[in-house]
Parts: C-alpha cells; structure tokens; sequence
C-alpha cells in the first residue's frame, strides 16, 4: 500500500460549472429519475394484476418518493442519509458523514457541491430506497425493459461472435501459440468495445446486419489511446504453472459492466480463456442491486445464459449450453457483493470491504470493465493525464489487474506526454464521447 502517500487531486463535481460532471448532474440524471416514474407508471396493471389494490398503493408511494427525490436534485438540496434498513445502509449514511467532513465552511453535503462519483451513485441507492420502502415494489428493476431489448437489438452481433467462437474452440487443438495469442487478443478487444455501447461495434442499425464484431476491429485500433493487451497475455502465460506438469491453475476474475451485448462480450471472452487453458476458474462479479441503469445483476446473468441456450441458431445455442455447464461445474461462478454497490474508490476496499479485498488477492488477473469501473480505480478526480496508471490507483493492487474501457466521464490517466493535447485539438470530446478506449494494465509491484 505504499501509494497512499500520494497527495490526490481534487474529486471531479458539478460545482465546476459547464463540467461534464455538472452536466450529468443537471440533465441526465433528472432525465434518468424521469425515465424510472415513467417505467412504473408503465407498469401499473401489471403490479395490480399480481399484488391488487397493494401493488397500485405501492407503486403511487414509489413514484411520489422518486419525484421528491428529482427536485431535491434539481435545486441542489441537502444529500439525506438512508431510512431503509438494507444491509448497506449504515455504510452509505457513514460515507455521507465522511462527505460532511470534506465540505468547505461547513457547508452540508449537496447535489452539485459535492463529488460527482458520490453523488451519482447515491442516487441509485436512493432508485433503490424507493423500492425497498414499498414492498412488494422491493424486488422490480426499473431498468430490466431497457437491458432485454439491447440484448434482443444486438442478436445478429451476437450470433457472429458466438460463430467466431465455436470455430475457435473446433480447432483449438491445431492452433499454435501465435494463433492463441492473436485470438485472445481479438476477443479481449470485442469485450473491449462492447463496452462502447450495444450495437455501434456491429454496425448494427440494421438488424439483419451480418457483419461479425470481429471485423471492425482493425478499424478501431487507431482509437486505442492505450494498449497494454500484450502485457495481459503475459500475465496469463506465467499463470498457467509448469507446462511441464500441465497444471492450469489461473484464475482470472472479471467485474462486469452492462448487460446486453457487452456481457455476451464478456462471456465469448471468458468462454475462449477455459476453452484454451488460459484459465481454470472465472469469476464473474456483478451488482446486488439494479445499477447505472444497464449494469448486470445476478438475474441478468442467468437471464442472458439462458437466452444464449434457447437461441434457434446452432452455434449461439451451442455457446449457452458450454455457458450453462461451466456453471454447473463451478468452473464459472457469479458473486456480488455490496461494496460494488457503494460510492467508495477503489483505494478504500482493503479497509472498508476487507473481504472482498482478500479474495481478489487469490486472482491472477483481475479485469475491470467499463467506466464507472475506472472512475472508482482512478477516484474520479482532476488527474493530469501523464500520471501513471499505477499511482491514480493509490495503493489498489489486490492482484494483476487491467481495465477495459471506452471513455465517457472526463477522467483519463497514463497518456503521452502531448496526447491529450492533440486529442483535444482533433476531437473536444475525447473524453466523453465513447469514441476512444483503453486497455490499461497494472502488473504486481515487483515487476515494475
């Protein structure tokens, strides 16, 4: 932990006006609060159908709280601690209390004055308390709508990506290191880029797009600002034990991003590590509640296995019938837990989740998707962009790790010296836009 000497910029915040931050903070989270009322309205007759004239009070208490909760937004109100009694809710409430301490004049903690990262994550949890306070709303996901469609708008990406990989694993016998390295790299950027948004890495505006995932790759490298891939590769070679005794130990964990066609990204990738004995174990973490709207939960997961099995077309089919079996056997698994849920950076898991901290310690290469990922690696804060990659993440190091992820929060570390110059005189948005990504790798202190 010898990083967390490093003195941190300040935290990116809607405070600094005309920000990116302040720009979320202002039209897209009261555009977001307004889509939920929406979804719940939406869904009236069916909460009567299933829990009567109680789903219909329910549902009018959910969305009363949530339109209170848009104008406290709006007109930058006191941030309120909790009232629900979840598991987490004693952590939010001390984090908010922590918050206070770091408010200049003593001023209390409030929607634009304070962190972004924060404040955008509390109101999730709030999403949440809504429900959580009005059983039996407890158990719905206003956002599950959106996440099924962008699977079904994404079937003919991922039906190519599947193809891909049920080739690869027919010849997986034949192929030589070269030709495993040279697919793992391709698979690793389609996850890469899954995470850009659904279906801009298919072309797919129209549906009955056949072009494979696979095939804009070379198109897109050129907006790779950072490609440590190769550095991955090599984390995962020496993790395989002596080919000599042929033991295949690694374990490669995966923190998930979005449902949809990322996820079936995510699990191509992870499929291909087993299938070349790249990795014994995976394990996949998710979220314990519905989250940055298109975030995976444990249904999402089992819910897109279970489609990719029912799929008519051969090889998808094929692909989800693997899926379901690594599951069965325990060669994949699926674990939340709450700290992925809270606002906390990344730096502060070894203290306040040491659990989860201990058990990433047992991997051998962690990989992060996404970006609410890397603002928690990063903080969220003002970095310069030349600041290594290794030192925004302040002490975080349980194990190997590499961030995937397509820019869309203006936070971005270990560029060139002059590379953000240029970005920004070619391109303002750089770093919103989803247009550019990174492949970013922090290796065990030893190596560096």
């Amino acid at each position: 932990m010898e990083a967390e000497g490093i003195c941190a910029p300040l935290s990116l915040s809607a405070k600094f006006e005309g920000s990116f931050a302040y720009l979320t903070v202002r039209d897209r989270l009261p555009t977001i609060l307004t889509k939920v009322i929406d979804t719940l309205h939406r869904n009236k007759d069916s909460f009567f159908k299933e829990y009567g004239e109680e789903g219909i009070q329910a549902e009018k208490r959910a969305i009363s709280f949530l339109s209170r909760l848009r104008n406290e937004l709006q007109t930058d109100k006191p941030v309120l601690a909790l009232t629900d009694n979840a598991e987490d809710t004693e952590a939010w409430n001390e984090y908010m209390r922590r918050q206070q301490d770091l408010m200049e004049d003593g001023r209390p903690v409030s929607w634009f004055k304070s962190p972004w990262l924060y404040v955008e994550c509390y109101m999730y949890r709030r999403i949440q308390e809504a429900l959580y306070m009005n059983p039996p709303m407890d158990k719905f996901d206003g956002f599950k709508e959106g996440k099924t469609q962008s699977f079904f708008e994404s079937q003919q990406a991922i039906k190519s990506l599947c193809t891909y990989l049920q080739e690869l694993v027919t010849n997986m016998e034949n192929m030589t290191e070269i030709q495993l390295r040279d697919s793992f790299l391709k698979l690793l950027q389609v996850s890469l880029w899954g995470n850009k948004c659904d279906l801009s890495i298919s072309g797919g505006q129209d549906n009955s797009q056949k072009s494979s995932p696979i095939d804009s790759l070379p198109d897109l490298q050129r907006f790779i600002l950072v490609d440590n891939s190769s550095m991955v590769w090599s984390v995962l070679v020496a993790a395989q034990g002596s080919r000599s005794s042929g033991i295949k130990n690694a374990r490669v964990d995966i923190v998930l991003d979005n449902a949809g066609f990322e996820l079936v990204t995510d699990l191509v990738l992870a499929s291909f590590l087993v299938s070349a004995g790249l990795a014994k174990q995976i394990r996949f973490h998710g979220k314990s509640i519905p989250w940055f709207v298109s975030d995976v939960t444990k249904q999402d997961f089992e819910w897109t296995i279970m489609q990719t099995v029912a799929s008519n077309h051969k090889w998808m089919s094929a692909s989800g019938i693997q899926w379901k079996h690594f599951m069965k056997e325990g060669t994949w698994s699926y674990h939340d837990h709450s700290f992925w849920t809270l606002p906390h950076e990344f730096c502060d898991m070894a203290v306040d989740a040491a659990d989860l901290y201990s058990t990433l310690q047992g991997s051998d290469l962690i990989l992060f998707k996404g970006d609410l990922n890397y603002r928690k690696l990063t903080g969220d804060r003002k970095w310069e962009h030349t600041v290594p990659f290794d030192q925004a993440l302040r002490g975080f190091q349980p194990a190997p790790l590499c961030s995937l992820r397509t820019l869309k929060a203006d936070v971005q570390v270990g560029l060139q010296p002059g590379q953000a110059e240029k970005l920004s005189s070619q391109d303002p948005d750089w770093m919103t836009n989803s247009k550019y990504a990174v492949v970013q790798f922090c290796g065990p202190h030893r190596e560096q």
